[in-house]
């Protein structure tokens, strides 16, 4: 067990914020406050140094707020949230009656339309989000919103949807969209508005065609970046070169930013070499890698050699994926982790790297043996077994929405031995993590 007080892995949540503001409701589709009419919550200061304040708004709607400047009127147009969230959300933006502002950027409008800035997202820990169901084999999308919440809470650096976690060869293109909207929406009631999470989505088709189709709907749909496989279907006929073109071709064409994934056995045993991965990172709108290949001498070889691919700047992502080498990555420079596990034990992943930067690399190296067991279980059984430790992890309420699509059937169906052997390779990590979470607790009462 990781000894001392651990850095709290998330902050007060902006949900939290006493006071209520009044509301009126005009048509349906705008809500508008006159400021001269009730007081304001006392201004604060907001990551951007501008004073700012906070007025709850009703979990049904996502506002975009422009500031007129010659009134002191609020008008709010929205959308619908695929469903309600469980307290209602609160906005925070500018008041700065020189400025419009949109308290998210990850609402898709005309003005977004364009090709989004690239530059390497933050470091640490994203998790490849499951997916989840319900009874009937829809997607759940309170269930996704619920946990979006809970791993933003916990503290992860950012979101990705539609990898090997999530069933992505399992779902239509409409669910796609639909599971990206969701965790979009939850996602923006979750974060300080001037710094959005990033979503990565996966967008991987064996054709370039296809590919930027993909990068453009999760864009209109609220993802942030695209994560893609190289194409593996012709891999027998598919030269290096083919593979650069590939990439440079989506990059070209997506209105986001993409990472690539070296997955061999989702690419039909494509495995990217370091050198041509560097070739792919030359180009400017190429911002990271997730190396679940787990080769560290090949995530070391990108770390050193990315910026001299890039001309010079440091603004590539680099991240394993797997949480079994999540601080051997980081003592050779990688810049945090994709990992699935992470769906399971967030706080214990964030952790690591909170050891490391430290240095309190001993306790960094308990904390990884400790994760690398666990996870080993969530490698030898997939996703599947991932799902299966949901509930073990997150309450019994997890059970119904966590069952894999078939022709995967649920593995506490034969007999328990699979999810006996589960939660018993696991139990540790969540004693660990159940530990992390009362401490953070603890922490935000005292603020």
């Amino acid at each position: 067990m990781p000894a001392g007080t651990p850095t709290p892995s998330s902050t007060r949540s902006p949900w939290q914020v006493p006071g209520q503001v009044p509301l009126t409701v005009t048509d349906g589709r705008e809500l508008v406050f006159n400021l001269s009419s009730f007081p304001l919550p006392k201004p604060r200061e907001s990551s951007h140094h501008n004073p700012s304040f906070l007025i709850p708004v009703h979990p049904l709607f996502h506002p975009t707020v422009s500031i007129p400047k010659s009134q002191q009127t609020l008008s709010f147009s929205t959308r619908r949230l695929s469903s309600p969230l469980p307290l209602a959300p609160t906005m925070d933006f500018f008041h700065d009656a020189n400025m419009a502002t949109t308290p998210t950027s990850l609402c898709h409008d005309d003005s977004l339309s364009g090709p989004t800035p690239s530059g390497r997202i933050p470091d640490g820990v994203y998790v490849p989000m499951l997916a989840f169901f319900t009874p009937q084999d829809t997607i759940d999308v309170p269930t996704t919103q619920r946990h979006t919440a809970r791993l933003i809470a916990a503290g992860v650096a950012g979101l990705v949807v539609h990898g090997s976690n999530g069933e992505a060869v399992h779902l239509s293109r409409r669910e796609r969209r639909e599971v990206i909207e969701a965790v979009a929406d939850a996602a923006r009631h979750e974060v300080d508005s001037h710094s959005p999470l990033p979503i990565i989505a996966g967008c991987s088709a064996p054709s370039v065609r296809e590919t930027i189709e993909l990068c453009q709907e999760a864009h209109t749909a609220g993802a942030t970046h695209a994560l893609i496989l190289p194409p593996g279907y012709y891999a027998g006929i598919l030269s290096k070169d083919a593979i650069v073109s590939y990439f440079n071709a989506v990059a070209d064409a997506s209105p986001i930013p993409i990472l690539i994934y070296n997955f061999p056995p989702a690419a039909h045993g494509v495995d990217l070499d370091s050198d041509t991965i560097l070739r792919i990172a030359t180009h400017p709108r190429v911002v990271g890698v997730k190396l679940t290949c787990g080769n560290t001498g090949k995530l070391a070889r990108v770390v050193a050699d990315a910026p001299k691919a890039r001309g010079g700047r440091d603004d590539f992502f680099v991240a394993g994926g797997s949480a079994d080498f999540v601080l051997q990555g980081l003592v050779v420079g990688a810049h945090g982790t994709i990992s699935g596990f992470a769906n399971l034990a967030p706080r214990a992943c964030v952790r690591i790297g909170e050891l490391f930067a430290q240095g309190r690399f001993a306790e960094a190296r308990e904390l990884q043996h400790e994760v690398a067991r666990a996870d080993w279980l969530a490698i030898r059984y997939g996703f599947v077994g991932v799902k299966v430790a949901m509930p073990y992890f997150h309450g019994e309420g997890e059970a119904s929405c966590s069952l894999p699509r078939l022709p995967f059937t649920d593995l506490r169906e034969k007999g328990g031995r699979a999810r006996d052997e589960i939660e018993a390779g696991m139990a540790s990590v969540l004693a660990i993590e159940t530990q992390l979470a009362q401490e953070a607790a603890r922490s935000y009462g005292k603020e």
